[in-house]
């Protein structure tokens, strides 16, 4: 019987910061994903709205709506007991003030199972960050390339490579800090403006694309399984390549079934 896991909780991401512990995390959306992490011993699982494009077929993440965080995320919930639960606030649920951020949040506290909420957005958000942590909701900040900011941002570039652009990251970085953000998400950003955003801060920093330098990793669970039959981004490592095996799997199903092997005696029930 093995040793059941130690709940992973904000105190925990911070103590392994200080002791120079990376931290491990990845995207989930449904019951089996979030069992599949919690069981590899995952620290934090987020239920992100990238579950827009990898699991509901749409064209961004622009369109997710809170109903689909809600229920995707009570999902995970009931599968995923020690990691750290953090459910993605989606568009325009949390930017029109802070107290619409707050009923939104509290949504997915209660009703989605999250233990904790990211917000994406640098300087601009850290009095909406300010406010849910002082009604309690922990919040993972967000800045680099922000998926929900896709065409104002002009597509999918790596933000900071200019000193103009890198000195506001580390200052919207700080300015979350402050605000009260438990650690924050570097997405896109050169490994040696991560570094050193990491070195500023006491608060954890997980990276995507961002280098080795930051204090954890996250990626897309379908990307790290090779969940998709397309070509994942440069800084994704795919584990495994579900998607062909899942096809392979379903082609000799059919094949099976046509051919009449399908079910077998083995599969097959008899009188007595």
């Amino acid at each position: 019987m093995t040793e059941k896991a130690k709940k992973i909780r904000i105190s925990t991401l911070g103590r392994m910061k200080r002791e120079g512990r990376k931290i491990t995390a990845v995207t989930a959306y449904d019951a089996i994903t979030g069992a599949w992490a919690d069981q590899a011993g995952i620290d934090l699982v987020l239920v992100g709205d990238s579950l827009g494009p990898t699991a509901l077929g749409l064209a961004d993440t622009i369109g997710v709506r809170l109903e689909q965080m809600v229920h995707h995320g009570a999902a995970v919930a009931r599968a995923a007991h020690s990691a750290l639960r953090v459910g993605d606030m989606p568009f325009m649920t949390y930017k029109a003030s802070p107290e619409q951020a707050l009923t939104n949040s509290a949504r997915l506290i209660q009703e989605g199972g999250m233990e904790a909420v990211k917000l994406e957005g640098g300087s601009e958000m850290a009095p909406t960050v300010e406010r849910l942590v002082r009604a309690g909701i922990p919040v993972l900040g967000h800045v680099g390339i922000l998926p929900q900011s896709y065409h104002q941002q002009g597509g999918f570039h790596v933000q900071g490579r200019d000193e103009a652009t890198a000195g506001q990251l580390r200052r919207d970085a700080k300015a979350l800090r402050d605000a009260g953000a438990f650690a924050i998400v570097l997405e896109c950003i050169p490994s040696a403006l991560a570094a050193g955003i990491s070195g500023d801060l006491a608060i954890p920093t997980i990276g995507i694309g961002a280098g080795p330098d930051c204090d954890g990793q996250i990626l897309v669970i379908a990307d790290l399984l090779g969940m998709i039959d397309d070509k994942p981004f440069r800084f994704v490592k795919p584990y495994a390549q579900l998607h062909d095996h899942a096809r392979k799997a379903l082609e000799g199903y059919v094949a099976d079934v046509r051919n009449g092997s399908f079910p077998g005696q083995e599969q097959t029930y008899g009188a007595g």
